[in-house]
């Protein structure tokens, strides 16, 4: 008999462990059902009634978009907590995608059954649902390379395409069902992805994962463990009790919501809790000096990651705007849905992921070593780029008074851009992450991570429902402002990156 190979010294996954395997496949499904529902919202809401949308304003419909995708994100930081605390990271990723599929479902039904409420209960259960998962997963993916270095990088990288390959298949799949058939279709369809990333994980985890993420990290102390999960576990029916309660409000029309002023008035909200959780750490966090500093240095990366997602988020409100009103779709003698070109990004995340990990492995090696925040400098550039293109774009149809359709190759070259900003950017974000975090705070700073995506999420959406043919004058300020706001941000993250680089001269 053969002693079996431990999960985290295993390479049999490309030179990889086989949990990572599982993990890309699962959440290969989970961004089928995310993506292929996110760029169909706001085509949706804004369509007229008639035609079986909401017939939502524009910029109605894109906050509304922007608080979805936040709240996404958002809901990570108590996912981390509850992980952290009390369910354990692979219990939190399969209560997650429960949730996420049970949400989608919701909104496949919400055509027959009850209109709005279903539709709005579906997106609320899969915000619920992808707080457990999505930071938790990742998680899980750091605690396979427990050695650091560049391997994980590399890890996180193929993970990253994982991720992509899911959202361009997505894409493809739900967007042709969306606009062709039934929004309804479209939605039903992201809903039978997540019921295979669910089935996927748990019947593979046992097998491929061993012990890892079967626990949490508890307390010697018997007693103060057991008050640490009924902290969690009260904390968390109260969150849903309120939750419960304001949606029964809303949905008998006794509360009426306006999303641009709960958009606006959350944006102050997440950033007060960020340096709120930040402040907290530091000063009782229990941190030791060497902590501390790898968490100021979260911190930076935070907040220059919010500034990227807040460009590159406006792919479902800004960007899809511009393809379904301004951009020549006729190919082949067909015009190809507008949510086909979401997929574009994902494509190149795809066709570049295993170039970029090539690259980290290869520097590596001849021991050329890049900082975290350099290459966030990067992305940040990149995406300056990709915007600044689309600036000439939609001056060319302001010139035309709006009759012109712009070529297509306007928004491929933007999202070529912008994906080799992501590149920089996100796997090395998500090592990051779980390289500086406290070990016993990795699920939270995880939460964290994703609650900058949540932060960018929500401007992208306050800004994207600017995009409109009547308002054409709206569109190039739009992308000006984008671009210029990311050239600033590159040039103060680079002026930082020697001190920060300084700080984390003991991380691997």
């Amino acid at each position: 008999m053969t002693t079996p190979t431990a999960p985290t010294t295993d390479r049999s996954f490309f030179g990889h462990p086989k949990g990572l395997g599982l993990l890309f496949t699962t959440e290969m499904w989970e961004r089928f059902s995310y993506y292929g529902l996110r760029p169909l919202l706001i085509l949706f809401m804004a369509a007229a009634l008639a035609d079986g949308g909401f017939g939502f304003e524009r910029p109605q419909a894109s906050a509304i978009v922007g608080i979805y995708a936040a709240s996404v994100y958002l809901a990570s930081l108590p996912g981390g907590w509850i992980a952290d605390r009390w369910l354990g990271l692979r219990r939190a990723i399969l209560t997650g995608a429960v949730l996420i599929t049970s949400g989608h479902l919701a909104i496949g039904l919400s055509g027959f059954v009850a209109g709005k409420p279903f539709f709005f209960l579906g997106l609320i259960l899969i915000v619920l649902g992808t707080g457990l998962l999505k930071p938790n997963i990742s998680a899980i993916v750091g605690d396979l390379y427990p050695e650091g270095g560049a391997r994980r990088d590399a890890g996180f990288a193929v993970f990253y395409m994982g991720i992509n390959t899911g959202g361009f298949l997505g894409q493809l799949v739900t967007g042709w069902l969306g606009e062709r058939v039934s929004w309804h279709w479209g939605f039903g369809a992201a809903g039978v992805g997540m019921a295979l990333g669910l089935l996927t994980f748990w019947l593979g985890a046992p097998k491929f994962l061993g012990t890892i993420g079967s626990d949490i990290v508890r307390h010697p102390d018997a007693a103060v463990q057991a008050k640490r999960e009924s902290t969690v576990r009260n904390g968390t029916f109260i969150g849903l009790g309120v939750l419960a309660l304001v949606f029964a409000l809303a949905a008998t029309g006794m509360v009426t919501l306006d999303p641009q002023a709960i958009g606006s008035a959350m944006t102050f909200v997440l950033v007060g809790i960020a340096v709120a959780y930040f402040a907290w750490l530091f000063a009782a966090g229990g941190l030791t000096g060497d902590e501390k500093k790898r968490t100021a240095v979260i911190f930076v990366l935070f907040l220059f990651a919010a500034i990227f997602w807040a460009a590159f988020e406006q792919a479902p409100t800004s960007l899809q705007l511009f393809a379904n009103d301004f951009t020549d779709r006729q190919v082949l003698g067909m015009q190809v849905p507008a949510t086909w070109f979401q997929s574009v990004n994902t494509f190149f995340v795809v066709l570049l992921s295993p170039l970029f990990a090539a690259m980290w492995l290869g520097m590596a090696k001849r021991n050329i070593q890049i900082s975290s925040p350099a290459k966030f400098a990067f992305g940040l550039f990149l995406a300056g780029l990709g915007f600044l293109i689309m600036l000439f774009a939609a001056r060319e149809v302001v010139a035309s008074g709006g009759k012109v359709l712009v070529s297509p190759w306007w928004l491929i070259m933007s999202y070529l851009l912008q994906t080799m900003g992501e590149l920089f950017l996100s796997p090395v974000g998500l090592s990051s992450m779980t390289q500086l975090a406290p070990r016993r705070y990795v699920g939270q700073m995880m939460g964290i991570w994703f609650l900058a995506t949540s932060v960018g999420n929500l401007v992208a959406g306050l800004v994207g429902g600017h995009v409109d043919p009547t308002k054409l004058d709206q569109t190039p300020t739009v992308f000006l402002g984008t671009a210029v706001a990311l050239f600033i941000a590159t040039a103060i993250l680079a002026a930082m990156v020697i001190p920060i680089r300084r700080m984390m001269a003991n991380v691997r």
